[in-house]
């Protein structure tokens, strides 16, 4: 009997152990309270700072991960073994999200600093509305460039990219839609472009500017080009912000055929624990004094149009960054292409690096 009673014990220390580390760790993974609320979110994307602010003035504790890709967030959160109550991926990323029933609708009456944003920046194509999405931070694609590397060569146009002087002095960051969007540009096509003649068109250009391209790489690129191991780069203008912060040297530009317009926007995912928190950190990020101080600290273009007046002028008055009417409204947002031609898009860059090679 003893043996038994022993035995019994055994049993309930074990189960309560396996209760005890099971709970933290879904709490270590992200399961949200009412008094904690998880965030997903870009690395280096937010000032810290301003996490701790909103624990102190909500009263909720932020458990902060990054991802470094929209598809590794997508997989995650449609696995569903994380429960993220706040997520910021991008555009096309969210299109997709809406299809597969990832997103909750907004409320937007639990939103009142919605009104900071520009009227630009909403009502898009991949979310009409708002529905589902708030701006958070947004840009474009072009080229950063050494001037004192590259002679007379200004990039006003892609073509310049295959200059001859440029033999093996250009970096490319490792995006499909990004570079084939590039391809594509430069034949004056759309970057969203569908034709199958027009996309083995730009794969057969994209095959006659390796000679020029060193490296095709992740985020390494901003070092490289701020340490000059190349003269020029394809980047995002929030890479190239922090690029030319290292090495005043360099410019950006937008070339004149168009580029992409890219967002990344604010999102709640179905599985959110925190409703409620998720809405009061949204609201939160759209104060303009926090906006201000965000843009100050990551170094991307605000939407916030009442954090504009915050920011120094040295900021908001760069135009390679905060680009006019004008331009903008030449640039083009990503389309969600669907699974099939986004796979065919990833199989033509696979080639051309596999060319590179």
């Amino acid at each position: 009997m003893k043996q038994l009673i022993r035995m019994f014990a055994v049993v309930m220390i074990v189960s309560l152990l396996l209760i005890y580390l099971t709970a933290y760790l879904n709490s270590s993974e992200g399961y949200s309270g009412d008094n904690t609320l998880t965030i997903y979110n870009w690395g280096d994307y937010i000032d810290p700072e301003l996490l701790a602010r909103f624990e102190e003035e909500a009263g909720i504790k932020v458990i902060y991960q990054t991802f470094d890709s929209n598809e590794a967030m997508m997989t995650k959160i449609e696995q569903g073994g994380t429960t993220f109550d706040v997520s910021i991926p991008s555009e096309y990323a969210i299109s997709k999200m809406k299809e597969e029933n990832l997103l909750l609708e907004l409320d937007h009456s639990k939103l009142p600093n919605l009104k900071n944003i520009d009227q630009r920046f909403m009502n898009l194509s991949f979310d009409p509305d708002n529905t589902y999405s708030i701006p958070y931070f947004w840009g474009t694609v072009g080229i950063v460039y050494n001037p004192e590397l590259v002679g007379e060569l200004t990039f006003s146009s892609w073509d310049d990219l295959w200059d001859e002087s440029l033999r093996n002095q250009i970096l490319l960051l490792d995006g499909a839609r990004e570079v084939m969007g590039m391809g594509l540009n430069s034949l004056q096509y759309s970057l969203n472009d569908t034709d199958e003649a027009h996309l083995q068109e730009a794969k057969a250009k994209l095959l006659q500017m390796t000679p020029n391209v060193k490296a095709i790489v992740g985020d390494e690129i901003k070092m490289l080009l701020a340490n000059e191991e190349a003269a020029v780069g394809l980047v995002w203008s929030g890479d190239a912000s922090e690029i030319m912060g290292e090495n005043e040297k360099l410019d950006y530009v937008v070339p004149e055929e168009g580029s992409n317009l890219w967002f990344d926007n604010m999102v709640i995912p179905k599985t959110a624990r925190n409703i409620e928190g998720a809405h009061q950190f949204i609201n939160f990020m759209l104060d303009p004094e926090v906006a201000a101080q965000n843009t100050e600290y990551v170094g991307y273009s605000s939407p916030n149009q009442a954090a504009m007046a915050l920011l120094p002028e040295e900021i908001s008055g760069d135009e390679r960054f905060y680009p006019d009417e004008e331009l903008t409204s030449r640039l083009e947002v990503y389309d969600n292409l669907g699974k099939r031609m986004l796979s065919h898009y990833n199989e033509l860059f696979l080639e051309f690096k596999m060319h590179k090679k």
